[in-house]
């Protein structure tokens, strides 16, 4: 190695030095890393992370050798401007030649030999390489054991904040919500997590089923304290959402009974009443010694029965006397298909005539068949039309 060649050597190793330094500093400070030094584990987690401190281990002593070497290795340039040629020899073995020296390790009485041990000397290179693979297979452990701990820690900590809101929410109502099985299911997660990440960490379903379960529980007791303060002004909101029900089941039985005397309808067209059942309901609600969280659910349950049923009313008022217009509507077509039969020469037709006669004695009858009209007067229109019957 020429005496430039060697000095630049050595300026490249001390950069390697500081800069494998820093990187070993910050594995050290490392948030997983520091939490790791005190955690107790178990599992394939600390058989995983057992085997990566015996690598940071000898990783530090391949270091600390390592170092030794560049600082002899400064000590023979020290401060001369120009190094002789026994300082270069020397140098250049340093390094460039096998200069780490790695002491043959104690072993177990039973693995022992009586013949000497050869000490292992590597270069410095080789030195770095060995050093990177275990660097590698320490951060290796870290990184796959600070994924499972970046997704699941956050989603426990969110789930046992869940898990106290309930308990403030189910205090504050006076529930008697056992919840139990879910805080040991949140404790068993999170020491799984914590010990064993690689092994027992909680599957994605699991976790993704106490989620949902503290946000529905959460929800309906929320929805219980939101009742609980607002009863009073929901209970008489009811009851005058319970006369618009009546109303709007008397205007229904007012178009039945005016259409069924016109119209011929089937039995199950007859208005039924489900305003008596739902004042009862109310009565019930009111009397009953239940939770809150019981009688939220009810009070939201007659909320919704009475909106629909008030619905539904006006809907069959509507479609009665919708009935009315579809008759009339037929007897309109009727008069425009004779009409068009004087404009073709058909008024006096026997056939033609017949099934007019037929379709206007149908639309004019009470009650009137519906069906059985709009069936003659599409007959009739065919006829006209040169359909025949």
């Amino acid at each position: 190695m020429s005496r430039e060649g060697a000095e630049y050597a050595l300026r490249a190793r001390a950069d390697e030095r500081d800069r494998i330094s820093g990187d070993l500093l910050d594995l050290e400070a490392h948030t997983t890393y520091q939490l790791l030094k005190g955690a107790s584990l178990r599992g394939p987690t600390q058989t995983r992370w057992a085997a990566a401190q015996s690598a940071i281990a000898a990783l530090w002593a391949l270091y600390d050798t390592y170092r030794g070497v560049l600082r002899a290795a400064e000590q023979v340039k020290g401060a001369r401007g120009r190094l002789g040629a026994e300082q270069l020899a020397t140098l250049t073995e340093l390094l460039s030649g096998r200069s780490v020296v790695l002491k043959a390790a104690a072993k177990p009485v039973e693995e022992r030999s009586l013949l000497p041990q050869a000490d292992e000397r590597l270069t410095l290179d080789e030195t770095v390489a060995r050093m990177d693979t275990a660097f590698q297979q320490a951060t290796d452990v870290l990184t796959e054991i600070d994924t499972v701990w970046s997704a699941a820690l956050p989603r426990l900590d969110a789930a046992d904040a869940e898990l106290r809101a309930v308990g403030d929410l189910r205090r504050q109502l006076g529930e008697s919500l056992d919840l139990t099985q879910t805080e040991t299911d949140l404790r068993r997660m999170r020491t799984a997590v914590l010990e064993d990440p690689l092994g027992s960490a909680p599957p994605e379903h699991e976790l993704e089923r106490v989620t949902r379960l503290l946000a529905s529980t959460r929800a309906d007791l929320e929805r219980a304290l939101q009742v609980s303060q607002e009863y009073g002004r929901r209970r008489e909101e009811l009851v005058a959402a319970l006369d618009r029900v009546r109303a709007a089941e008397s205007e229904a039985r007012v178009a039945h009974g005016r259409v069924v005397v016109k119209i011929a309808l089937p039995p199950q067209a007859q208005p039924r009443s489900k305003v008596d059942a739902l004042a009862d309901e109310l009565d019930a609600l009111d009397a009953a010694p239940g939770t809150w969280l019981d009688r939220a659910g009810r009070l939201t349950a007659l909320e919704q029965g009475a909106q629909q049923a008030a619905q539904q009313a006006r809907a069959t008022a509507t479609a009665l006397m919708g009935l009315l217009g579809r008759r009339d509507e037929l007897r309109g077509r009727l008069g425009a298909c004779q009409a068009m039969a004087v404009r073709k020469g058909l008024a006096e037709d026997p056939g033609a005539t017949e099934l007019y006669e037929r379709a206007r004695l149908l639309l004019w009858s009470a009650p009137c068949d519906l069906t059985k009209a709009a069936q003659a007067v599409d007959l009739y229109q065919r006829a006209i039309h040169g359909g025949g019957r």
